[in-house]
């Protein structure tokens, strides 16, 4: 089957830009209370939606748009096609107790505590607006009052700060991030293998209605000619019978992480015995970088397929160099530990053991023959069907090292992260990422812990103790840290569909 060219005016520009340009953000929970008012207003928006088409320049401002299930219902969008949206969608956020369990929202993370999107809280839609600095206000005074008188009620807009690429903790952030095949030029069949770690990932994880790692299409809504009556949608690259209106669109976690600064650094102090090296090297092996993001292994050896390959305007040689690395030098974890936060969320293994290159030897893996001893192998799924692309902003002031460590905050604002990530397969991808490597307390052969910086250190079925922290020495005995406080709080979330520009003309010209 000929693989159809992406059209990335289709596509909403998040998708493939985090504006780190753009200093000032803000997003609007909406609630729709005129559907057909509501409709109206998304036809008139929708040629005002920024695109992923790369501009002759940085433009000044970008607005974004996206649906709940809920919101979805509430502008009427029949329910034969909201069915066959991803079971994780339709559900939401909130929407099982087993589903809270697993992602940790239990206890002092429980959807009942949280400002938005727990129970009865629940978005329809969310309005994202970036700008330079400068530009926002009179954005939103200008939307808001466009939204006022077009069948939406306006929640409390979600905040966010711009603390120069830093997240609240003091870390470097957004610097390893999947480069999406745009141009769509690698090979993917059913069960191909990929022996070595790579950082290009297929279209369809990312954007629906394309090909995704395992060579297969995602399910998505298809519905009939008929249905298009304007004739908006593309038809399914798949089922050319049918219309497509997941193309070109994806799924969006967001999650408001509430980041306990003080707490934080001060445990890390009362460890290292107020030694600010020590403290500085403890609070890295944690995160698995250091604080201005360097990385803690050697540079790989070998070039790493897709790093630094689409060059978009937020790249830079410095960001390109610091993603250039596996962990394969570092097998004993003797640099970086297992359980870190970055080796969690993105382990950078293949679909094979490291050092599995010879067809001889990966035969000798699948068999279990062989490396005796080594009880790390096959402990953690391939990360290329397990990938995220994050495009989270910072919220609250900063609290610089000192005032956090004497325990002084001149500032009554909370601080964190509002958490956003986009994935074509809600499950496979963030659900996956967050139940099995960093909420999971079993990772990569550890007991008793799950991820250093937002792991709830409640207990879990099967593990009393989720709060503590091992580093492996080249003695072989671990130093292991034990009573880690919960350093990161859930505050709200909701599971979105971002669609396409024709999804979302589509969506906006239906009749009831």
């Amino acid at each position: 089957m000929k693989k159809a060219e992406i059209d990335r005016g289709d596509v909403q520009g998040l998708v493939r830009f985090g504006y780190g340009w753009m200093e000032e953000a803000c997003f609007f929970p909406l609630e729709v209370n005129d559907p057909a008012a509501a409709r109206a207003w998304l036809q008139k928006i929708s040629p005002a939606i920024t695109t992923a088409e790369k501009p002759a320049e940085l433009p000044a401002t970008a607005l974004h748009l996206a649906f709940t299930s809920a919101g979805l219902q509430a502008l009427e969008v029949p329910q034969e096609i909201i069915s066959q949206f991803s079971l994780e969608f339709v559900s939401g956020l909130t929407g099982e107790e087993s589903r809270s369990r697993r992602l940790g929202d239990f206890a002092s993370n429980a959807p009942s505590g949280w400002n938005w999107g727990g129970p009865g809280k629940t978005p329809h839609l969310l309005l994202m607006l970036y700008a330079k600095e400068g530009r926002l206000e009179e954005r939103k005074k200008t939307l808001s009052v466009e939204l006022a008188g077009a069948g939406f009620k306006l929640g409390q807009c979600l905040e966010t700060s711009n603390l120069d690429g830093f997240e609240p903790f003091g870390f470097r952030d957004g610097i390893s991030q999947p480069e999406i095949d745009w141009e769509q030029k690698r090979t993917l069949r059913v069960g191909k293998i990929e022996v070595e770690y790579g950082n290009l990932v297929a279209t369809g994880e990312f954007i629906l209605g394309y090909l995704n790692e395992y060579g297969e299409y995602t399910d998505r809504p298809l519905i009939d000619p008929q249905a298009d009556i304007k004739n908006i949608l593309l038809p399914a690259e798949d089922r050319p019978e049918k219309k497509d209106l997941g193309r070109n669109g994806t799924y969006m976690v967001f999650r408001q992480l509430r980041q306990d600064v003080r707490g934080f650094w001060r445990f890390l102090d009362r460890q290292a015995d107020s030694n600010p090296e020590q403290r500085r090297n403890l609070a890295a092996a944690m995160v698995g970088r250091m604080m201005d993001g360097t990385r803690l292994v050697p540079k790989s050896e070998r070039p790493i397929r897709g790093v630094g390959t689409d060059l978009d305007p937020e790249d830079s040689a410095q960001d390109i160099a610091l993603n250039q690395f596996t962990y394969e030098s570092d097998g004993a974890g003797l640099l970086c530990p297992y359980g870190a936060h970055v080796r969690r969320a993105n382990p950078r293994n293949g679909d094979y053991p490291y050092g599995a290159r010879g067809w001889f030897t990966r035969v000798k893996r699948i068999f279990g023959i062989g490396r005796k001893g080594n009880n790390r192998d096959d402990l953690i799924a391939s990360t290329r069907f397990h990938r995220i692309l994050r495009r989270g902003r910072e919220y609250g002031t900063n609290l610089p090292l000192e005032q956090a460590l004497r325990g002084v905050d001149t500032s009554a604002d909370e601080r964190g992260l509002h958490f956003i990530c986009l994935n074509a397969n809600i499950g496979r991808q963030f659900e996956f990422v967050q139940n099995a490597w960093m909420m999971g307390t079993k990772f990569d052969g550890l007991t008793e812990e799950s991820d250093p910086l937002i792991g709830t250190r409640a207990p879990v079925p099967g593990c009393r103790l989720t709060d503590t922290f091992s580093m492996p020495q080249e003695n072989g005995v671990r130093r292991r840290i034990s009573g880690l406080p919960q350093f990161v709080t859930v505050r709200g979330g909701a599971y979105f569909f971002l669609p396409s520009i024709r999804a979302l003309r589509y969506i906006a010209s239906r009749q009831k």
